[in-house]
């Protein structure tokens, strides 16, 4: 941008256009300029001023143009700190600062100073309104999320889609893209929470905060276990020591298919943004029970650890007490009040099986009430209520060797 000339009159000539003394004839007046005051030398100046180099030191002689005092560049600093309002405290600073200088050595630039603080002062305000009414850290959001990107690993939502260069999420990516769910896509994002400050805790640590967290909040977005896809798995992206450096302290829980060139198609959430009023009671008193079912012991055997298996047994008993107390107490549509009743009974008695397993003392007891307890939770009997209410009646199949929960496939971000 060009810099206005400063204030004040200005002349019609610029000092040096003509050499001393070969000014054309009658260009000039003699004497002083029309307006001002004879010039110290002057026949007419009443008395004899000083010349600025001393005292007693004449003036310049007659006719000689004035040399005219410099522009305080401190005073220009300000007036362009206050026309861009970057830093507005600066820029009001800078201006009384100029203006303080000009006083005193008498340079020019006045106009400069007091147009730098004046913007500089509406700045300021205006930066102290957005701060108290939070749209600051919103203009502060928009800077960090465009210095990390929009379309990063790390800038993903709950409920988003996405696809990765690769087609896979497995090892490390730092681009992604957002794409409906409707469309083919590698993963679909179900939870996202974040790590604390401090430096980077390592990988290994990473990974099994995030395997631990991930696996306990899917169940939130996909309460329906019985309608996700076998394929599909728990994946997560984690942050890598470079993303960690730029501020990168998110992991993001994702659902992507279990062979690494397979996609997704369609949304797999199912929660209280997609269930009506029905379906959400009885998956809420589902999940109750199947909490329970998931904390099942690292022993495989009643044998190798006795009291933590009738612990289990007793912590399931206690669930399908709960979960038939919640049942009971929802008002089912007309065509499920039926087989939501019927599947009520069956808790009732699959609790008492499972109490009694709590209470056995010998292994063949244990094994004998937990077999009697599992066939009245068998899924075939949950069919029926199931379909009244319009969810998903094909039950999920586990492997063998599942295990329970497994540490699952990650991708560093």
């Amino acid at each position: 941008m060009s810099i206005p000339p400063p204030p004040g009159p200005q002349g019609p000539f610029s000092q040096g256009q003509y050499p001393q003394g070969q000014h054309p004839q009658g260009q000039y007046p003699q004497g002083p300029y029309p307006g001002q005051q004879p010039y110290p030398g002057h026949p007419g100046h009443p008395g004899h001023p000083t010349h600025p180099g001393g005292w007693g030191q004449p003036g310049p002689p007659y006719g000689a143009h004035p040399r005219k005092p410099p522009v305080n560049g401190v005073a220009i600093a300000a007036f362009v700190l206050g026309v861009f309002c970057c830093v507005p405290a600066v820029g009001l600073v800078l201006g009384l600062i100029a203006l303080a200088r000009i006083r005193r050595r008498g340079e020019r630039g006045k106009g400069f100073a007091v147009a730098g603080s004046v913007l500089s002062s509406v700045g300021l305000a205006l930066w102290v309104v957005s701060l108290s009414t939070g749209a600051a850290a919103g203009i502060w959001d928009g800077f960090r999320d465009a210095a990390r990107g929009g379309g990063t690993a790390y800038s993903l939502e709950k409920g988003q889609c996405l696809t990765t260069p690769s087609g896979s999420l497995e090892g490390v990516t730092y681009d992604v893209d957002e794409v409906p769910c409707e469309e083919e896509h590698d993963g679909e994002v179900f939870a996202s929470f974040g790590l604390p400050g401090g430096a980077f805790p390592g990988d290994d640590t990473v990974t099994r905060i995030a395997d631990d967290r991930c696996y306990a909040l899917h169940d939130d977005y996909a309460m329906d276990t019985w309608a996700l896809p076998a394929d599909v798995d728990v994946y997560y992206l984690t942050p890598t020591p470079q993303s960690w450096r730029t501020g990168d302290r998110e992991i993001t829980c994702l659902f992507g298919n279990t062979d690494e060139r397979g996609r997704l198609t369609g949304s797999l959430r199912n929660d209280e943004t997609t269930l009506d009023a029905h379906q959400l009671a009885y998956l809420k008193a589902d999940g109750v029970l199947n909490t329970a079912m998931d904390s099942v012991p690292l022993s495989e055997s009643y044998e190798d650890d006795p009291s933590a298996h009738r612990a289990w047994a007793g912590r399931v008993a206690r669930a399908l007490t709960e979960q038939a107390g919640m049942l009971r107490e929802h008002s089912w549509s007309v065509g499920a009040e039926q087989p939501v009743t019927e599947l009520i009974g069956n808790l009732d008695e699959a609790g008492k099986a499972w109490a009694l397993a709590e209470a056995a003392t010998e292994a063949d007891l244990y094994y004998t009430h937990l077999d009697e307890g599992f066939g009245l939770m068998d899924s075939e009997r949950t069919v029926t209520a199931r379909e009244a209410l319009g969810l998903s009646t094909t039950p999920p199949v586990y492997e063998e060797d599942g295990g329970g929960a497994g540490e699952a496939p990650g991708k560093e971000v």
